[in-house]
């Protein structure tokens, strides 16, 4: 049986804040959400890209006269990586394997013995369902597997991907419909009815809250967050406060971050509203 082919733009090793213990992530290109807080535009579009840091640069021209050269415009091109002298430019977006992606995690082996192991991360590895499953066979029964995602994905699949991990670190982003729709794209009934699929299957996982100002620390959401961990009698989740070097990438695929809300608010953390509710809320 031939091997099924994904594209991902990076494997981390030595992380620990992808689940527990020492772990290597392995980051799938292409996500079907676009967050104004997206801290990783490599990871949004599953097309390969031309990465090029603006820093250090000194203007010879060598990567657009070759683009020009071989297409008849300036925009970069693969074949830049070879002849920039600073080594600024690379290719995000990778053609693998699963069997290949076993062999580069798995000489870690070693240091996963204290509760580590590997976890798909994004982008959204859902996006790329069956080579995610794929991935998750190859570990099965030898390292724990985690998969870190915003459940927005096709029901169907989903489970499928539920019946192969082991964890699951589960973004609850925006509760209301239009607001999640404002800030995301995306539909926030998809990534409830996960949930529920989630919880129904027995399968371990955590929330995790991304607490972006004015959009998600919102008493509002906040509100309507708690309100569906106690439906589901959940009592621990984790919360991220925005980082802002959340746009620090942008620059390098030729992007502004122009971000929906107050970039330099400071954010909401809600820990005491979760404990008046009995919910443990770790802060990352």
């Amino acid at each position: 049986m031939t091997d099924v082919i994904g594209r991902i733009f990076s494997i981390e090793e030595f992380t620990v804040f992808d689940g527990p213990g020492i772990r290597t992530s392995v980051f799938f290109k292409g996500c079907p959400l676009r967050c104004s807080w997206c801290h990783s535009p490599e990871g949004q579009c599953y097309e390969k890209q031309v990465l090029k840091s603006p820093n250090g640069c000194i203007s010879c021209g060598a990567c657009t006269s070759l683009a020009k050269e071989k297409t008849g415009r300036e925009e970069l091109i693969g074949e830049c990586v070879e002849v920039c002298p600073r080594k600024l430019i690379r290719v995000a977006g990778e053609d693998v394997t699963a069997d290949k992606v076993y062999h580069r995690v798995i000489k870690n082996k070693d240091f996963f013995s204290c509760g580590g192991g590997v976890t798909f991360s994004g982008g959204e590895p859902l996006m790329q369902a069956d080579f995610l499953i794929a991935c998750l066979e190859k570990f099965g029964g030898e390292v724990s597997r985690c998969v870190q995602t915003s459940g927005y994905c096709d029901n169907e699949k989903f489970r499928q991907v539920v019946e192969k991990t082991d964890l699951f670190l589960y973004d609850i982003k925006i509760v209301n419909s239009k607001k999640m729709k404002r800030y995301t794209g995306g539909e926030s009934h998809i990534v409830l009815e996960n949930l529920e699929a989630l919880v129904g299957m027995k399968k371990d996982f955590i929330v995790r809250i991304p607490l972006i100002p004015g959009v998600t620390d919102t008493e509002e959401n906040i509100d309507d967050i708690i309100s569906l961990l106690k439906k589901y009698d959940i009592k621990y989740a984790e919360a991220m406060p925005y980082n802002r070097m959340a746009g620090a990438k942008y620059s390098l695929a030729g992007r502004k971050f122009m971000p929906e809300y107050d970039h330099f608010a400071p954010v909401n953390i809600p820990s005491k509203k979760f404990a008046q509710n009995n919910i443990e809320l770790k802060i990352l």
